[in-house]
Formats: structure tokens, C-alpha cells, sequence
């Protein structure tokens, strides 16, 4: 006799309409539901108010008596696997889903968090170690806000950049959506709220109709559109003048600059020929340049990002200096937790495939 096996169904999240159906059905009130999810998104439990007021005071008994059961489903949406402090004060998290997924979270110095928006990405970005798997799945507008929840609970947040693994710009309507909340209900300012792309046309139309408009980041890393397309090789094809065109026009829309990722890699991106053409794209512009010194350690064993390298630390400092000399605004802006071996990716690669971590001498 031949036994039948059933592989074991895949635990559905909790969505955001399943928590607005949930309080719907304890007979919540639109300000009970606001205060409930004001609660939540602060990382506070579910029934906390106004200081010094009882429950009973704003929340009527129907809910009260719903928000354990419901405090448990929200628990499960996204739960801290592991926790991994560096020396410049970020944390890093692996957050495990409710499916068995990992998503990677940075709490950043000074009251920053970067979450994810996607398990894997799509993008295929050369020098990026979350691009090497792909995308494997979506997150829904509740996952991306349990990492806000998660991180709340360990100590302040009061800005969200959504730089992690996957690309905002392929999951817009639930990134979007956990904007709008982060916005709102969250308590954090706009322009805290940082947008990172790519570079997406839907992205110029839709974000300007938005109730809440976030600042941009957007991924630059040259000034040669062919050179470009090969290193983001799934990206739109936008030349680094038109991307950068679309990015003013939001800039001066909503009054903040943009900000331009360039990720320094060695003798690739970091010729005096790159310079002179950054000064000419820059100037007038309302914008920042964010200069990300290639993390080595994402390279090990991956094919084309093994061939990338780091500048050292003299030529960084070379090319700041003669940037600013041209008037272009310029920051350094190195990976959070690299000294725990932690760019973005690699803590969830190392837990999926059992690697333990490796240290590379000489690597900052």
C-alpha cells in the first residue's frame, strides 16, 4: 500500500485589510482602529492610550477584549531571529517571516532604520549581494511596518529609509501604503521617510499624488548610461541624465533634495572622467551625493562581484575633496555593522545556506 504524503500548507501573513477586518469585527470605531495602530507602529502594546488613562476610557469592551488574540497574529507577522550589534552603534536584524523567509533591518546611528521591501530583488544590481538570489517573494505593507514595530521596541526610530534587500519601486502599492502609515498614524516626518530606487518612471508619476511625500534616494553609480546598464542590468533603462532630470522635478516639488547613491568601486567608477561629469550633472541641481565605498566582504564566492573592488581610503577622501571643490554636495556614507561581516544580504545568505561567517583581514 503506497502512503500519500501532503507537504503542509505555507502560514499566510496577517494584511493590513485583515487587521482592518479583524477591529471591524470587535466593533472598533475608525478612532479605536487609529488608536490600536498608532499603538502597534509605535511598539507599544495594542491597548495603550493617552498616559495616565485607562482602557476603558478609549476603547470600548468589544475590543478590549479582541486585542490579545489580535496582538498574538501581529506577533507572528515578523518576528527579531537574530541580533547583530557593530561598532558605530547600527544594529543589524534578521527578521524572520511567518512563512520561514528572512528580511534583513538596520537600526541606524542616530534614530534611523533601513527595512526591506522584498525577500531577494529582482534587480540583479552586480555589486549587491541580495540581487544574487533573486526575487523570491513580495513583502506586504504589515510585514514592512512589523520591521518598524520590531525595531521601536529596541529603542527610538524617528527616521525609515527603505534601503534594505529588494527594490521599493517593484512592490509600490505595499510600500506606498506603509509610507502613508509611517506617515500618519507612525508620527514620522516626511521627509524622514526615505524612498530608494532604482529609478522607476511609475515612481516620478504616482509619489507626487501621494498624501505623504517621502523624500528620494536614487541609485546613480555613474554618469555612463551603457556602464550603467550593465551594472544594474534589470533596471529601466533611464540614462543618468534623465534620472536625474525626473529627480529635480521631485525635488522641487516637495522642497527636499534628492539623494544620489554611488557605490565606489575600484577602477570602475572612480576615474577623474566620472568627476568632471558629475560636476556638470550636479550643477544647479537641488541634490546631495551619498559616496558608498564598495563593501568587499558582499563579493566572496559570487561570480561577477568577486571581480569588485574598494578604493582604498586616500582616494575616497581624494575624490570628496575634489567635489566639493566643484561645489557638489558630498557625503561618505559607509555600510552600517560592516565590522560584524553584515552587508545588506549577507546575514540572511549565511542563515539560508548554514555559512559561518568569514573574516577577511585588512577589510574595515
Amino acid at each position: 500500500m503506497t502512503r500519500c504524503s501532503h507537504a503542509l500548507p505555507v502560514p499566510m501573513p496577517l494584511t493590513l485589510p485583515d487587521l482592518t477586518h479583524r477591529l471591524d469585527t470587535l466593533k472598533a470605531l475608525p478612532v479605536h482602529r487609529g488608536r490600536v495602530l498608532r499603538a502597534w507602529l509605535n511598539g507599544r502594546p495594542l491597548g495603550a492610550g493617552p498616559r495616565r488613562q485607562l482602557q476603558e476610557n478609549f476603547l470600548p469592551l468589544s475590543v478590549r477584549e479582541g486585542l490579545p488574540a489580535l496582538s498574538e497574529e501581529l506577533d507572528a507577522v515578523a518576528q527579531i531571529h537574530s541580533q547583530h550589534p557593530g561598532a558605530d552603534d547600527s544594529m543589524r536584524l534578521l527578521v524572520r517571516l511567518v512563512d520561514g523567509q528572512m528580511v534583513e533591518s538596520v537600526l541606524l546611528p542616530r534614530d534611523g532604520l533601513c527595512v526591506s521591501t522584498q525577500v531577494g530583488c529582482a534587480v540583479g544590481c552586480r555589486f549587491c549581494m541580495t540581487g544574487k538570489s533573486g526575487l523570491i517573494r513580495q513583502l506586504s505593507s504589515l510585514e514592512i511596518l512589523a520591521q518598524v514595530v520590531l525595531a521601536r521596541r529596541l529603542r527610538p526610530v524617528k527616521k525609515v529609509v527603505f534601503m534594505g534587500m529588494g527594490e521599493p519601486a517593484h512592490n509600490l502599492d505595499n510600500v506606498l501604503e506603509a509610507i502613508d502609515l509611517l506617515g500618519t498614524e507612525g508620527g514620522i516626518g516626511h521627509k524622514n521617510l526615505v524612498f530608494s530606487t532604482v529609478g522607476d518612471r511609475r515612481v516620478f508619476e504616482l509619489l507626487p499624488q501621494q498624501r505623504v511625500k517621502p523624500a528620494l534616494a536614487l541609485s546613480l553609480h555613474t554618469t555612463k548610461a551603457a556602464l550603467r546598464e550593465h551594472l544594474l542590468p534589470r533596471a529601466p533603462k533611464i540614462a543618468p541624465q534623465e534620472l536625474m532630470a525626473l529627480g529635480e522635478a521631485y525635488a522641487r516639488l516637495t522642497g527636499y533634495p534628492i539623494q544620489y547613491q554611488w557605490t565606489l568601486l575600484k577602477g570602475i567608477n572612480d576615474g577623474q572622467d566620472e568627476l568632471d561629469a558629475l560636476v556638470d550633472l550636479f550643477q544647479g541641481k537641488y541634490a546631495l551625493l551619498n559616496v558608498i565605498p564598495f563593501n568587499t566582504l558582499e563579493g566572496l564566492g559570487l561570480g561577477d562581484a568577486e571581480h569588485y573592488e574598494r578604493p582604498d581610503a586616500q582616494r575616497t577622501r581624494e575624490i570628496v575633496s575634489y567635489l566639493h571643490s566643484r561645489y557638489v554636495l558630498t557625503k561618505v556614507r559607509n555600510s552600517a555593522g560592516q565590522d560584524v561581516d553584515a552587508g545588506c544580504g549577507q546575514l540572511r545568505a549565511r542563515a539560508e545556506n548554514g555559512v559561518q561567517r568569514v573574516r577577511v583581514r585588512g577589510v574595515p
